[in-house]
């Protein structure tokens, strides 16, 4: 492909309309817009070359193009970035997805690895890791090129002028009645609800968002999405909460019966779709028309979904795992405020396992704790319980909620004293109490 044809290539999609027999909604005609499509294979193939764009016109040869990204924009900009001849840097609080990983180290990209400001830097320390990146990119007297994708409105451009008229275009010059969108970066939900409401005022937005402590690539968590610059809850009507199963589900669903090859954040958006729009497709008297959009492909997520289902692999259900706790359970999970733990551990010398990423747990830590990153411990404890009963155990994660999962977790597979940090790192944090480098 040559550079002249990427603005061609990347849009006008197509909106195709699912069989009725797999969503069984009986006076909605529901549409998938297939941005998976795209020839990097994801709907952030837009959004990074309108932000890369004018960068790149401007920049001088050697500058490298930097964003705060995981994921597909990521894996956008650094084949664009190799495509203009520069290097391409990410930098993350997390990549928690390997493959989208492998495939950025295979083109070349630099990998930047941050803790989030939940998982507690420095406390004298107040920025997150985005307002320190903008501190370095400013004060480093050039030679990068940040398109900053969760405050560029040429996020939210890519879709006014592409993903949303496209929409109109395909229902032959109408607006859906409803518009169902997974909120990332905020950018194609926000872009394509300004056009939709052009040509229809009374379309309905619905943004999705992932459930407390559930990770959905692509998709932010209730309380993640307000740290994003472009979000603006006047955009949607109604917030739904999904969580990894149910993308799992629909990634199912629109894999096996749809012939959609599509990935978490698309499985999501079907799910929460249709669990949307059966409530009120039972009182409609006339037929209304609804839009999903399909994000990206399923091959950088086969590890995501065989973590959590490998009986879809052909493997047995793994054993001792979180996802099979009971609210019951989690609520039922020993804990401890910050100074009663302390005093707690000054008495029985408990093991003290931190749960967050290795890059926060250097940062700042309780003295003589070990750092189990929560996916490793996972993995451990598929095999049996991996500590010394005779040792009681503190679990610590940012705010206490992984944390009382694992010690409920601990507790039914025969721990006898497995507690959690109630309030996480950030609880110990305020109350003032040390941490360690």
């Amino acid at each position: 492909m040559r550079l002249d044809d990427i603005t061609e290539a990347i849009g006008d999609t197509p909106l195709v309309r699912l069989d009725p027999a797999v969503h069984g909604l009986e006076n909605i005609d529901l549409y998938a817009k297939l941005e998976l499509l795209n020839p990097f294979g994801s709907v952030k193939d837009r959004a990074a070359w309108q932000m890369a764009r004018p960068l790149l016109a401007r920049g001088v040869p050697g500058d490298t193009v930097v964003e705060l990204s995981s994921g597909n924009t990521a894996k956008a900009l650094a084949l664009l970035a190799g495509m203009h001849g520069r290097p391409f840097k990410s930098v993350t609080n997390r990549m928690k997805v390997p493959e989208i990983k492998e495939l950025l180290l295979l083109l070349g990209a630099e990998i930047d690895e941050l803790p989030g400001r939940s998982e507690c830097l420095d406390p004298t320390d107040t920025d997150d890791p985005l307002t320190r990146m903008h501190r370095e990119l400013a004060g480093a007297g050039g030679g990068y090129l940040h398109t900053d994708q969760y405050f560029n409105e040429l996020n939210v451009e890519a879709h006014v002028h592409g993903t949303g008229p496209e929409i109109v275009k395909d229902l032959d010059g109408r607006a859906p009645d409803y518009f169902i969108a997974c909120v990332g970066t905020a950018g194609s939900s926000t872009g394509v609800a300004r056009v939709l409401r052009r040509h229809n005022p009374d379309v309905e937005v619905v943004g999705l968002v992932g459930a407390k402590s559930d990770f959905i690539p692509g998709i932010r968590t209730i309380d993640e999405v307000y740290e994003v610059g472009l979000f603006d809850p006047g955009v949607y009507d109604c917030l739904a909460t999904i969580t990894a199963d149910d993308a799992i589900d629909g990634l199912l669903t629109l894999v096996r019966r749809c012939g959609i090859l599509t990935g978490p954040t698309g499985g999501g958006a079907f799910q929460g779709a249709v669990r949307h729009l059966r409530t009120v497709d039972a009182g409609l008297t006339e037929r209304k028309t609804a839009v999903f959009i399909v994000c990206d492909r399923v091959e950088s997520y086969l590890s995501y979904v065989r973590d959590r289902r490998p009986e879809v692999f052909g493997r047995p259900p793994r054993r001792n795992s979180i996802r099979t706790l009971t609210d019951a359970e989690v609520a039922a999970a020993p804990a401890l405020p910050p100074a009663a733990a302390q005093r707690w551990a000054l008495e029985v010398d408990p093991l003290v396992v931190d749960l967050r990423s290795p890059h926060a747990y250097q940062a700042l830590h309780l003295a003589g704790s070990v750092n189990l990153v929560d996916e490793v411990l996972a993995g451990l404890l598929h095999a049996g319980l991996p500590f010394d009963r005779r040792r009681p155990v503190l679990l610590v994660c940012p705010v206490g909620e992984k944390s009382a999962r694992y010690a409920a977790l601990l507790t039914r597979m025969g721990h006898p004293d497995a507690r959690s940090l109630d309030g996480g790192i950030i609880a110990w944090r305020d109350a003032g109490l040390d941490l360690v480098r």
